[in-house]
């Protein structure tokens, strides 16, 4: 366990390590850029997952937006999950 996990001294804090990572979905109009924050969790809401990505962009806005997210037990997982739901639809623009 990093030492920057014994901060939190209340589990309603949620204190989180953040990760950010960036992708270009290809898509027919051109490439579109995605931000991805991955919240480390010392307590996480869901114990058995205690890594969360979510993006910086909605996809599927014309239609039901959608907001890609991405839980898991490992940086990776989350951060796979996340890729997947962001190429599930396209970008619509703002």
């Amino acid at each position: 366990m990093s030492d920057w996990t014994f901060a939190q001294r209340d589990p309603s804090e949620q204190l989180a390590k953040l990760h950010h990572f960036s992708m270009k979905k290809k898509q027919a109009e051109g490439d579109v850029e995605f931000l991805i924050t991955i919240y480390e969790y010392v307590i996480p809401p869901d114990p058995a997952m205690p890594f969360y990505a979510v993006t910086d962009r909605q996809t599927n806005q014309k239609s039901v937006p959608f907001h890609p997210v991405g839980w898991g037990r490992t940086l990776l997982e989350a951060l796979s999950r996340c890729r997947e739901a962001i190429m599930r639809f396209n970008y619509e623009g703002e």
